[in-house]
């Protein structure tokens, strides 16, 4: 357990005000490189935040409620804003292994 760089695990401004505003409490990276374990923290804006877990999976493994967790109202919704933020270079494959970091606010 350490304190990580934000800017390694929220990948900019935008993602970082949804964490902090409670929008966002996890986010997915592709499964190539670890960007925290269980129990590493990290701080916006003076705010502390902790990581709950790490769970290896695949896309096709996600849910509405995933969704939700990562800011969206939906599956599809997500799906589309991922084709959105990473134009030409992603395409939704189930078979896909990723990361996905759950994370709380702590006092």
């Amino acid at each position: 357990m350490s304190e990580i760089d934000t800017d390694r695990l929220l990948p900019n401004d935008r993602v970082q005000q949804s964490v902090l505003n409670g929008d966002i409490t996890q986010l997915t990276r592709g499964a190539g490189n670890r960007y925290a374990t269980v129990g590493d923290t990290f701080e916006i804006e003076g705010a502390s935040f902790e990581v709950t877990s790490v769970d290896r999976r695949t896309l096709g493994d996600f849910t509405d409620a995933d969704a939700r967790r990562e800011g969206s109202e939906s599956l599809e919704a997500y799906k589309a804003r991922m084709k959105r933020v990473h134009p030409g270079d992603f395409e939704w494959d189930d078979s896909a292994e990723v990361l996905s970091y759950q994370f709380e606010r702590v006092e």
